[in-house]
């Protein structure tokens, strides 16, 4: 384990809580985001603003942080490819285990309890978590977005009647001049 950097925007100092039980601190704060935040058509642009309203409360195994984050968002439409820009409130709630509790045991490789480093949280890989799973899986400029055509690329929304006429399979296409010519 790293030892976390107090001065990073991302950590919290959690001393003046004590290790009293039901004492609590509420913090808001902005912060810069950090970077691959997001999903591969919609990310937190690095460095972006990230707004926090938290509470930090002592319980007896740790610190539970509670609270929300705001981050804006830009990305692409899925259909269309039009840029979306909008914006993402999600909930945060962990319980930092204190890093003393292990009581002498190795934590597991596959241990994903957040633990306290000294009396500091790390808040990044909460809001990783939160943000990525809040996105959509597939982001649209709006929820009945047609997309593009698939002939030419032409975004269907811009022309609703957009049409090539009538399609002929190209199997086919060899007999259209049988019609053409006149009968005997």
């Amino acid at each position: 384990m790293t030892a976390l950097d107090p001065r990073a925007p991302l950590v919290l100092d959690t001393r003046e809580l004590g290790r009293r039980p039901g004492s609590e601190r509420h913090v808001e704060l902005t912060v810069p985001a950090p970077a691959d935040l997001g999903i591969e058509v919609l990310i937190v642009p690095e460095g972006s603003p990230v707004e926090f309203d938290l509470r930090l409360e002592a319980v007896m195994e740790g610190v539970l942080v509670t609270g929300t984050a705001i981050a804006g968002l830009e990305g692409e439409c899925v259909r269309c490819l039009e840029p979306i820009e909008d914006e993402a409130e999600v909930d945060i709630q962990e319980l930092y285990v204190y890093d003393d509790s292990r009581d002498g045991q190795a934590p597991d490789e596959d241990d994903e309890t957040s633990r306290t480093e000294g009396d500091l949280i790390d808040l990044e890989p909460v809001l990783r978590d939160a943000v990525v799973l809040a996105l959509p899986f597939q982001p649209m400029c709006q929820d009945d977005c047609p997309g593009l055509c698939p002939e030419c690329g032409v975004r269907l929304a811009d022309e609703p009647g957009h049409d090539h006429g009538e399609k002929i399979d190209p199997r086919w296409a060899g007999l259209t001049s049988l019609n053409d010519e006149p009968s005997n």
